[in-house]
């Protein structure tokens, strides 16, 4: 078997998956093969042997190829592109209606109001759990406004979203605070993912750095893992407040009435995987944020 055959072999066993996520950014089972089509033509000859997740990297090239569908469509249609002798072979008919099922017709109708990245950015965090890091290079963004991107389409599709759906978000936000003013530890790693992340600016790295001998942590670009995550914030956010960020629970730190440093989370399964620390006045100045009552 060539590179090429093993390339296409790996390459179907990822197609259902690829048709998924192409389907749910285009709307059209027909655009969506088209898409998996144009994305085996772009990849066919490169040599993956380096790619350490390739299925990632695959939808990361899919995700592409249907932004730039996404943003020619309102200038021109194309017909279908013609079946080529060298992509592997179609899924069935039965697959097609699948896809549709699982979307549904009402959410296909308010994802056609998006902005292309805004739904592209929608669709891979919300719908395939892609982190705001691996999206923003997709929709040449940084990953705080992929973010916002992602935000503002959510808010459009959940529309007036009942208090009771964001409870839960909310809550989970306040139990971390919370722990982290009692320097819980156990109660900090309850909210956390096994894998989660927190983030820090370059300013936050430098302003953590100048503050050691007030008891500030030891900041990185990014740490990894619950318990640094924890280590992090122990005893720590005791001047935290609760606040609305792009629509989704967040914290703040204001100073003079001033916002200066933002706490963004990121949650997924029902416990918190990641925290992003921003302290830059120009990312600031970007994010909607609504202190909570």
């Amino acid at each position: 078997m060539t590179d090429r055959d093993q390339l296409a072999q790996q390459f179907d066993e990822n197609r259902a998956h690829l048709r998924r996520v192409a389907f749910r950014m285009l709307g059209s089972a027909t655009e969506a093969e088209d898409a998996v089509q144009d994305a085996w033509l772009k990849i066919a000859s490169h040599d993956v042997s380096t790619v350490e997740n390739l299925g990632g990297w695959l939808t990361t090239v899919v995700a592409r190829v249907c932004l730039d569908m996404l943003r020619t469509r309102k200038s021109r249609r194309e017909e279908p592109h013609a079946q080529r002798e060298d992509v592997p072979a179609r899924t069935t008919p039965e697959a097609d209606l699948a896809l549709a099922d699982a979307i549904g017709p009402a959410l296909l109708v308010v994802l056609e109001t998006l902005a292309p990245a805004e739904r592209v950015a929608f669709v891979l965090h919300d719908m395939f759990d892609l982190s705001f890091e691996a999206i923003a290079p997709i929709v040449d963004r940084t990953p705080t406004a992929t973010r916002q991107l992602a935000s503002r389409a959510r808010r459009r599709v959940r529309g007036a979203e009942p208090v009771s759906a964001a409870a839960p978000r909310r809550e989970l936000v306040e139990a971390f605070l919370a722990a982290s003013r009692d320097g819980n530890l156990q109660a900090l790693l309850a909210v956390l993912a096994p894998d989660a992340r927190v983030h820090a600016d370059d300013l936050a790295i430098r302003t953590a750095a100048s503050r050691q001998q007030q008891g500030a942590p030891a900041l990185g670009p990014e740490m990894h893992g619950a318990a640094k995550v924890a280590e992090v914030f122990k005893g720590r956010a005791t001047a935290a407040r609760p606040a609305l960020i792009d629509g989704e629970p967040g914290a703040v730190w204001r100073m003079g009435g001033e916002v200066r440093a933002a706490f963004l989370f990121t949650i997924n399964g029902g416990a918190i995987t990641s925290v992003e620390l921003v302290m830059d006045p120009a990312t600031l100045a970007a994010l909607e944020i609504e202190l909570a009552s």
